[in-house]
Protein backbone atom coordinates (compact mmCIF):
# COMPACT_ATOMS: atom_id res chain seq x y z
CA UNK A 1 0.00 0.00 0.00
CA UNK A 2 1.34 3.41 -0.95
CA UNK A 3 1.77 6.08 1.69
CA UNK A 4 0.90 9.64 0.78
CA UNK A 5 1.73 12.68 2.85
CA UNK A 6 3.45 16.07 2.79
CA UNK A 7 2.98 17.98 -0.43
CA UNK A 8 -0.55 18.78 -1.50
CA UNK A 9 -1.14 19.48 -5.16
CA UNK A 10 -4.64 20.85 -5.51
CA UNK A 11 -6.01 20.76 -9.04
CA UNK A 12 -9.23 22.72 -9.15
CA UNK A 13 -11.50 22.86 -12.14
CA UNK A 14 -9.08 21.12 -14.50
CA UNK A 15 -10.46 22.41 -17.79
CA UNK A 16 -9.88 21.05 -21.26
CA UNK A 17 -6.97 22.78 -22.97
CA UNK A 18 -7.76 24.96 -25.92
CA UNK A 19 -5.58 25.70 -28.90
CA UNK A 20 -3.48 28.83 -29.00
CA UNK A 21 -5.78 30.21 -31.67
CA UNK A 22 -8.96 29.73 -29.63
CA UNK A 23 -7.38 30.47 -26.26
CA UNK A 24 -7.78 34.21 -26.54
CA UNK A 25 -11.33 34.13 -25.23
CA UNK A 26 -10.20 32.69 -21.89
CA UNK A 27 -9.85 36.13 -20.39
CA UNK A 28 -8.80 36.60 -16.78
CA UNK A 29 -12.03 38.10 -15.54
CA UNK A 30 -11.80 36.29 -12.21
CA UNK A 31 -14.57 33.81 -13.03
CA UNK A 32 -12.35 30.91 -14.14
CA UNK A 33 -11.11 28.55 -11.47
CA UNK A 34 -7.34 28.18 -11.29
CA UNK A 35 -5.35 24.96 -11.23
CA UNK A 36 -3.18 25.42 -8.16
CA UNK A 37 -0.05 23.89 -6.69
CA UNK A 38 0.11 24.54 -2.96
CA UNK A 39 3.42 23.95 -1.17
CA UNK A 40 3.29 24.63 2.53
CA UNK A 41 6.96 24.59 3.56
CA UNK A 42 10.46 24.00 2.22
CA UNK A 43 10.37 20.34 3.26
CA UNK A 44 7.35 19.88 1.00
CA UNK A 45 9.20 21.58 -1.86
CA UNK A 46 12.18 19.25 -1.46
CA UNK A 47 9.85 16.29 -1.34
CA UNK A 48 8.08 17.43 -4.49
CA UNK A 49 11.35 17.82 -6.39
CA UNK A 50 12.69 14.47 -5.19
CA UNK A 51 12.15 12.05 -8.05
CA UNK A 52 9.97 8.98 -7.61
CA UNK A 53 8.73 6.58 -10.26
CA UNK A 54 5.16 7.83 -9.90
CA UNK A 55 6.09 11.47 -10.28
CA UNK A 56 3.51 13.66 -12.01
CA UNK A 57 4.91 15.21 -15.22
CA UNK A 58 4.39 18.94 -15.48
CA UNK A 59 4.99 22.00 -17.61
CA UNK A 60 7.01 25.09 -16.80
CA UNK A 61 5.70 28.22 -18.50
CA UNK A 62 8.72 30.02 -20.00
CA UNK A 63 8.53 33.76 -19.23
CA UNK A 64 5.15 33.02 -17.67
CA UNK A 65 3.56 31.52 -20.78
CA UNK A 66 2.77 34.45 -23.10
CA UNK A 67 -0.04 34.09 -25.65
CA UNK A 68 -1.83 36.64 -27.84
CA UNK A 69 -3.24 39.26 -25.51
CA UNK A 70 -1.08 38.06 -22.62
CA UNK A 71 2.48 39.49 -22.52
CA UNK A 72 5.47 37.73 -21.02
CA UNK A 73 6.32 38.24 -17.33
CA UNK A 74 2.87 39.53 -16.41
CA UNK A 75 0.80 38.29 -13.50
CA UNK A 76 -2.28 38.23 -15.73
CA UNK A 77 -0.40 35.89 -18.05
CA UNK A 78 0.52 33.55 -15.20
CA UNK A 79 -3.13 33.43 -14.20
CA UNK A 80 -4.22 32.73 -17.76
CA UNK A 81 -1.99 29.65 -17.91
CA UNK A 82 -3.32 28.40 -14.57
CA UNK A 83 -6.86 28.49 -15.93
CA UNK A 84 -5.85 25.62 -18.21
CA UNK A 85 -3.23 23.69 -16.26
CA UNK A 86 -1.25 23.63 -13.04
CA UNK A 87 2.23 24.89 -13.87
CA UNK A 88 5.61 25.98 -12.71
CA UNK A 89 6.03 29.62 -13.69
CA UNK A 90 9.45 30.75 -14.94
CA UNK A 91 9.96 34.49 -14.63
CA UNK A 92 12.78 36.99 -15.20
CA UNK A 93 14.01 39.58 -12.71
CA UNK A 94 15.74 42.85 -13.59
CA UNK A 95 16.51 45.91 -11.45
CA UNK A 96 15.71 49.56 -12.03
CA UNK A 97 18.09 52.47 -11.54
CA UNK A 98 16.62 53.00 -8.07
CA UNK A 99 17.07 49.31 -7.11
CA UNK A 100 13.50 48.05 -7.51
CA UNK A 101 13.25 44.44 -8.70
CA UNK A 102 10.82 44.12 -11.61
CA UNK A 103 9.86 41.33 -13.99
CA UNK A 104 11.60 41.90 -17.33
CA UNK A 105 13.58 39.62 -19.62
CA UNK A 106 15.35 42.13 -21.85
CA UNK A 107 17.88 44.75 -20.80
CA UNK A 108 15.78 47.27 -22.74
CA UNK A 109 12.12 48.14 -22.46
CA UNK A 110 11.36 48.61 -26.15
CA UNK A 111 10.26 45.09 -27.16
CA UNK A 112 7.84 44.31 -24.32
CA UNK A 113 6.50 47.73 -23.27
CA UNK A 114 5.48 51.06 -24.77
CA UNK A 115 8.55 52.62 -23.16
CA UNK A 116 12.17 53.04 -24.19
CA UNK A 117 15.55 52.81 -22.52
CA UNK A 118 17.36 50.26 -20.40
CA UNK A 119 15.73 48.90 -17.28
CA UNK A 120 18.75 49.64 -15.10
CA UNK A 121 18.91 53.23 -16.38
CA UNK A 122 15.31 54.24 -15.65
CA UNK A 123 13.39 54.72 -12.43
CA UNK A 124 10.65 52.49 -11.12
CA UNK A 125 8.34 55.50 -11.33
CA UNK A 126 8.91 55.58 -15.09
CA UNK A 127 8.30 51.83 -15.44
CA UNK A 128 5.07 52.21 -13.47
CA UNK A 129 3.81 54.57 -16.19
CA UNK A 130 4.23 51.93 -18.91
CA UNK A 131 2.04 49.17 -20.31
CA UNK A 132 3.13 45.75 -21.49
CA UNK A 133 2.91 44.61 -25.12
CA UNK A 134 2.19 41.03 -26.12
CA UNK A 135 4.42 38.98 -28.42
CA UNK A 136 2.68 40.43 -31.49
CA UNK A 137 3.46 43.96 -30.35
CA UNK A 138 -0.13 44.68 -29.31
CA UNK A 139 -0.49 47.01 -26.32
CA UNK A 140 -2.32 45.57 -23.31
CA UNK A 141 -3.73 47.07 -20.12
CA UNK A 142 -1.19 45.14 -18.02
CA UNK A 143 1.59 46.73 -16.00
CA UNK A 144 5.15 45.60 -15.27
CA UNK A 145 4.99 43.75 -11.93
CA UNK A 146 7.60 43.86 -9.23
CA UNK A 147 9.20 40.63 -8.02
CA UNK A 148 7.53 41.18 -4.66
CA UNK A 149 4.09 41.38 -6.30
CA UNK A 150 4.72 38.20 -8.28
CA UNK A 151 5.93 36.28 -5.23
CA UNK A 152 2.94 37.33 -3.16
CA UNK A 153 0.51 36.48 -5.95
CA UNK A 154 2.02 33.03 -6.50
CA UNK A 155 1.57 31.80 -2.95
CA UNK A 156 -0.77 28.81 -3.00
CA UNK A 157 -1.08 28.99 -6.78
CA UNK A 158 2.16 28.02 -8.51
CA UNK A 159 5.76 27.03 -8.03
CA UNK A 160 8.25 29.52 -9.48
CA UNK A 161 11.68 29.41 -11.03
CA UNK A 162 13.36 32.81 -10.86
CA UNK A 163 15.81 33.79 -13.61
CA UNK A 164 18.09 36.50 -12.22
CA UNK A 165 19.44 38.89 -14.84
CA UNK A 166 23.15 39.68 -14.92
CA UNK A 167 22.98 43.13 -13.29
CA UNK A 168 20.84 42.01 -10.36
CA UNK A 169 22.54 41.25 -7.01
CA UNK A 170 21.74 37.74 -5.79
CA UNK A 171 21.50 39.10 -2.25
CA UNK A 172 18.60 41.37 -3.14
CA UNK A 173 16.62 38.56 -4.74
CA UNK A 174 17.22 36.25 -1.79
CA UNK A 175 16.13 39.00 0.61
CA UNK A 176 12.88 39.51 -1.33
CA UNK A 177 12.14 35.79 -1.42
CA UNK A 178 12.64 35.58 2.33
CA UNK A 179 10.68 38.71 3.27
CA UNK A 180 7.69 37.58 1.18
CA UNK A 181 7.91 34.12 2.78
CA UNK A 182 8.24 32.55 -0.68
CA UNK A 183 11.12 30.23 0.25
CA UNK A 184 8.97 27.10 -0.16
CA UNK A 185 7.79 27.81 -3.71
CA UNK A 186 10.43 30.02 -5.38
CA UNK A 187 13.49 28.24 -6.79
CA UNK A 188 16.40 30.29 -8.14
CA UNK A 189 17.93 29.60 -11.55
CA UNK A 190 21.67 29.25 -11.98
CA UNK A 191 23.46 28.66 -15.30
CA UNK A 192 26.96 28.14 -13.88
CA UNK A 193 28.36 26.17 -10.97
CA UNK A 194 30.12 29.18 -9.39
CA UNK A 195 26.81 31.06 -9.43
CA UNK A 196 25.06 28.04 -7.93
CA UNK A 197 27.65 27.86 -5.13
CA UNK A 198 27.16 31.54 -4.34
CA UNK A 199 23.37 31.22 -4.27
CA UNK A 200 23.60 28.17 -2.04
CA UNK A 201 25.97 29.94 0.34
CA UNK A 202 23.56 32.88 0.55
CA UNK A 203 20.45 30.76 0.99
CA UNK A 204 21.15 27.07 1.65
CA UNK A 205 17.45 26.45 2.28
CA UNK A 206 16.39 27.40 -1.26
CA UNK A 207 15.86 25.06 -4.20
CA UNK A 208 18.09 25.80 -7.19
CA UNK A 209 17.51 25.07 -10.86
CA UNK A 210 20.99 24.22 -12.15
CA UNK A 211 22.08 23.36 -15.69
CA UNK A 212 23.33 19.75 -15.81
CA UNK A 213 23.54 18.44 -19.38
CA UNK A 214 26.03 15.55 -19.32
CA UNK A 215 27.99 13.22 -17.06
CA UNK A 216 30.86 15.68 -16.69
CA UNK A 217 28.45 18.28 -15.38
CA UNK A 218 27.00 15.77 -12.93
CA UNK A 219 30.51 15.36 -11.50
CA UNK A 220 31.15 19.11 -11.50
CA UNK A 221 27.89 19.68 -9.69
CA UNK A 222 28.80 17.14 -7.04
CA UNK A 223 32.10 18.95 -6.51
CA UNK A 224 30.16 22.08 -5.49
CA UNK A 225 29.00 20.37 -2.30
CA UNK A 226 25.38 21.37 -2.90
CA UNK A 227 23.09 18.54 -1.75
CA UNK A 228 21.07 16.77 -4.43
CA UNK A 229 17.87 17.53 -2.52
CA UNK A 230 18.40 21.24 -3.28
CA UNK A 231 18.67 20.84 -7.06
CA UNK A 232 16.32 20.68 -10.02
CA UNK A 233 18.38 19.57 -13.02
CA UNK A 234 17.87 21.67 -16.14
CA UNK A 235 19.13 19.38 -18.89
CA UNK A 236 19.33 22.00 -21.64
CA UNK A 237 17.50 22.65 -24.90
CA UNK A 238 18.22 19.32 -26.60
CA UNK A 239 16.57 16.04 -25.62
CA UNK A 240 18.75 13.81 -23.44
CA UNK A 241 18.63 10.04 -23.66
CA UNK A 242 16.83 7.89 -21.14
CA UNK A 243 20.08 6.62 -19.62
CA UNK A 244 21.27 10.13 -18.75
CA UNK A 245 17.91 11.13 -17.28
CA UNK A 246 17.94 7.92 -15.26
CA UNK A 247 21.32 8.87 -13.77
CA UNK A 248 19.76 12.08 -12.48
CA UNK A 249 16.71 10.21 -11.23
CA UNK A 250 18.95 7.86 -9.28
CA UNK A 251 20.34 10.95 -7.55
CA UNK A 252 16.76 11.85 -6.66
CA UNK A 253 16.64 14.87 -8.98
CA UNK A 254 13.80 16.04 -11.18
CA UNK A 255 14.79 16.89 -14.75
CA UNK A 256 13.63 19.97 -16.64
CA UNK A 257 13.93 19.72 -20.42
CA UNK A 258 13.88 23.04 -22.26
CA UNK A 259 11.58 22.38 -25.21
CA UNK A 260 11.26 26.10 -25.94
CA UNK A 261 12.63 26.91 -29.36
CA UNK A 262 13.42 23.99 -31.68
CA UNK A 263 11.53 21.30 -29.79
CA UNK A 264 8.39 23.44 -29.48
CA UNK A 265 8.63 24.12 -33.22
CA UNK A 266 8.96 20.40 -33.83
CA UNK A 267 5.73 19.88 -31.89
CA UNK A 268 3.97 22.45 -34.06
CA UNK A 269 5.23 20.75 -37.22
CA UNK A 270 4.89 17.09 -36.18
CA UNK A 271 2.10 17.16 -33.63
CA UNK A 272 1.89 17.74 -29.89
CA UNK A 273 2.28 14.01 -29.19
CA UNK A 274 6.03 14.68 -29.32
CA UNK A 275 5.72 16.15 -25.81
CA UNK A 276 4.65 12.71 -24.55
CA UNK A 277 7.80 11.15 -25.98
CA UNK A 278 9.97 13.63 -24.05
CA UNK A 279 8.27 12.58 -20.81
CA UNK A 280 8.56 8.90 -21.65
CA UNK A 281 12.28 9.42 -22.27
CA UNK A 282 12.80 10.72 -18.74
CA UNK A 283 11.98 14.43 -18.72
CA UNK A 284 9.87 15.34 -15.68
CA UNK A 285 9.13 18.99 -16.43
CA UNK A 286 8.86 20.55 -19.88
CA UNK A 287 9.97 24.20 -19.96
CA UNK A 288 7.95 25.47 -22.90
CA UNK A 289 6.62 28.50 -24.74
CA UNK A 290 3.43 26.43 -25.30
CA UNK A 291 2.44 25.37 -21.77
CA UNK A 292 -1.26 24.99 -22.53
CA UNK A 293 -0.68 22.73 -25.52
CA UNK A 294 2.13 20.75 -23.88
CA UNK A 295 0.04 20.18 -20.76
CA UNK A 296 -2.87 18.93 -22.87
CA UNK A 297 -0.59 16.44 -24.60
CA UNK A 298 0.88 14.95 -21.41
CA UNK A 299 -2.31 15.03 -19.37
CA UNK A 300 -3.15 11.45 -20.28
CA UNK A 301 -0.01 10.31 -18.46
CA UNK A 302 -1.45 11.44 -15.11
CA UNK A 303 -3.61 8.73 -13.50
CA UNK A 304 -7.07 9.31 -12.05
CA UNK A 305 -7.38 12.85 -13.31
CA UNK A 306 -10.81 14.38 -12.92
CA UNK A 307 -12.45 17.77 -12.92
CA UNK A 308 -11.62 18.12 -9.23
CA UNK A 309 -8.68 16.13 -7.95
CA UNK A 310 -6.24 16.10 -5.05
CA UNK A 311 -2.80 14.58 -5.50
CA UNK A 312 -0.21 13.84 -2.86
CA UNK A 313 3.42 13.25 -3.65
CA UNK A 314 4.26 9.60 -3.04
CA UNK A 315 6.79 9.38 -0.22
CA UNK A 316 8.09 5.91 -1.13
Amino acid sequence: MKKYFGLLILLIGFQACQSQQSKGDGSNDGTGKLNRISVFNIADARQFYTWTADRIPMVSAHRGGPYPGFPENAIETFENVLIYTPAIIELDVAMTRDSVLVLMHDDELDRTTNGTGKVNEVSYEYIQSLFLEDMDGQLTDFKVPTLEEALLWSKGKALLTVDIKRSVPFEKVVETVRTTEAVSYAALISYTFPAAKKLHSLAPELMLSITIRNEEEIQRFEETGIPWDRVIAFTGLAERNWEFNEQLHQKGAFTILGVLGNLDRSAIARGDEIYVSFIQNGADILATDRPIEAAAAIRGLVPNQSSKSIYFKNAN
